[in-house]
């Protein structure tokens, strides 16, 4: 734990600052960028397995989800347009152990996002080379990384970490360009494959829908494809509106186009994608096992295989080349936002002071090092895609569930403030946004969520461990543990029951019941949260030293230039 007051954490005005570069379509293309990963290579073909042709539902279902959670930081963004917002909001109105508890979890998934990406990226390149072999995890065979795959997965996130050392206007002129042949790619595969689907025989039919059943797995199957297919680990993206807000001009226009526009354009493009996906697996593919046993010879690359049965080899080596830059790209963006949460976590008080360091280029460097670091480590107990997807979506969708609770408070104790984005009908969307957060967590199912919650846990030991080491060095911060616990720990434990008790794997009859269940434990903990919060005083003292920050950050941006 730090040492210095939540009003010198920033350093003095000699010492480098983030820079406001990013423009209005930066800001937009960082969310869609991260958006259109490689959740978009393999998200289609598992959702299938598990929801079957249904699985569009899955998509759109997904989308409005997380566009409650999205709608309510569009709200907090632009009053508050500092970076690593996501767990700083938290510090505002519930102090430390709140924004620890939270910033931890957050911390954990965020940088595990850039290894992700980069195992998507190799697992399609292992056509060319052996990057992946097959192997057995958890009853499925997955593509886990070799040692060849490992040493060039450390080679990529050095090259994410230069990148994003140079500056954030750098960053956001190389992804400008990425984003714009990612959405050329995925909009091109979903033409061609609808044309070749309904006007050749090489491809699926539109009988694909009810051949085999047009909801093999259920109800139940639509909703856990929203959180293991990578449906929400696709659209969480959205979050680098937030996370980048405090380097963008005119953040309180350009944050909710970023966070809203992303999602909604997104969302509307993997619905087409599903379709265009059912559309074209070849019925013999499906044999007698239908859409749960679908697999391909070469299933490492989903779509380039269809494209490949189809006879469209162009097409499959375009998939080929976008399967390295798509993921690639993501995993640029996410480095920049990793080393941006790990900036917030010192600003808060809540991680060393080192953290919070910035170079000349007004980029967070310690934090790179350490992203880079975090990445090399969590690829050997998750060498293959799909065992990262389930936590990061639990670990992210968790730490966004407090976003609706902060606009909850800040309406109560500061009604006045100016909001230049804010959302009708009182607390009915934070509500809403709150309780898709724990619904989404719940889908993930307790395999998963076990691995989270025990994530939160080891925060907890490192907690205590900076309260101690503060308590012997004399520089202990106030912890402000009513103030967050009498609200959080109900939470996390009541989330903890519901995966354990309830799990749709092991208790799929208890399924339903759960959305009622869920909705109690909402309501309950909404309320808790809106009580028991930092004085007015404390909230005014948190607020005016985001507002100083952003003031600063402010008056370092250079004279009006392009848009990045």
């Amino acid at each position: 734990m730090t040492s210095t007051s939540t009003s010198t954490r920033g350093g003095s005005a000699a010492q480098p600052k983030l820079k406001r570069d990013i423009g209005a379509l930066g800001l937009l293309f960082a969310s869609i960028g991260w958006i259109i990963g490689s959740g978009w290579l393999f998200g289609a073909f598992n959702a299938s397995r598990i929801a079957g042709p249904a699985a569009i539902f899955s998509w759109l279902i997904g989308g409005i989800l997380i566009m409650l959670l999205a709608l309510t930081y569009a709200e907090l963004g632009p009053m508050f347009p500092i970076s690593g917002g996501v767990i700083r909001y938290p510090h505002l109105v519930w102090g430390q152990f709140t924004s620890f508890s939270l910033g931890f979890v957050t911390w954990v998934a965020t940088v595990t996002v850039p290894a992700i990406e980069t195992e998507g990226a190799l697992t399609y390149a292992t056509r060319f080379f052996p990057f992946t072999e097959a192997a057995k995890a958890g009853g499925e065979v997955q593509h886990v990384l070799t040692p060849l795959g490992y040493a060039t997965a450390v080679l990529l996130l050095a090259v994410f970490v230069l990148l994003n050392y140079f500056g954030v206007k750098l960053f956001a002129q190389i992804n400008n360009v990425l984003v714009w042949w990612k959405l050329g790619i995925i909009v091109l595969v979903i033409a061609v494959f609808i044309i070749t689907a309904l006007g050749t025989t090489s491809m699926g039919s539109p009988a694909n829908f009810t051949s085999h059943g047009f909801a093999p797995g259920g109800v139940p199957g639509v909703f856990i494809a929203i959180s293991t297919a990578g449906i929400v680990f696709s659209f969480v993206g959205f979050r680098q509106g937030i996370e980048l807000a405090g380097e963008s001009r005119n953040p309180k226009r350009n944050i909710p186009l970023a966070v809203i526009g992303s999602v909604g354009i997104t969302a509307l493009i993997y619905a087409g994608l599903q379709v265009a996906f059912t559309l074209g697996v070849p019925a013999k593919l499906l044999g007698s096992g239908g859409w749960e046993k679908l697999s391909f010879t070469n299933d490492a690359g989903p779509l380039a295989a269809i494209a490949t049965l189809a006879g469209l080899g162009w097409l499959a080596f375009i998939l080929y080349i976008d399967a390295i830059v798509s993921p690639a790209d993501t995993g640029l963006i996410t480095t920049a936002v990793s080393s941006r949460v790990s900036y917030a976590l010192a600003k808060n008080g809540n991680a060393p002071a080192a953290l919070g360091r910035i170079n000349t280029h007004g980029v967070p460097w310690v934090g790179l090092v350490v992203t880079l670091v975090a990445g090399l480590i969590v690829l050997l107990p998750f060498p293959s895609w799909q065992q990262l997807v389930g936590f990061i979506t639990s670990a992210t969708v968790i730490s966004f569930g407090v976003g609706p609770l902060a606009v909850g408070v800040l309406r109560r104790v500061e009604p006045e403030r100016e909001r230049p984005f804010k959302l009708p009908f009182g607390d009915v969307i934070p509500l809403l946004g709150f309780y898709a957060s724990n619904m989404i967590v719940y889908w993930a199912g307790w395999t998963t969520n076990s691995k989270l919650f025990a994530t939160i846990l080891i925060g907890y030991v490192l907690l205590l461990i900076f309260q101690l080491v503060g308590r012997a060095r004399g520089t202990r911060q106030k912890l402000d543990f009513r103030e967050g616990a009498v609200w959080l720990l109900p939470w996390f434990t009541a989330m903890a029951l519901i995966s354990w008790l309830c799990d749709p794997e092991t208790h799929p009859e208890l399924f339903g019941w759960v959305f009622l269940i869920n909705a109690v434990v909402t309501v309950v903990i909404y309320v808790l949260a809106m009580r028991f919060r930092l004085s007015k005083k404390r909230t005014d003292e948190h607020i005016r030293d985001a507002e100083d920050e952003s003031a600063e950050e402010e008056k370092k941006e250079t004279a009006p230039t392009r848009s990045a």
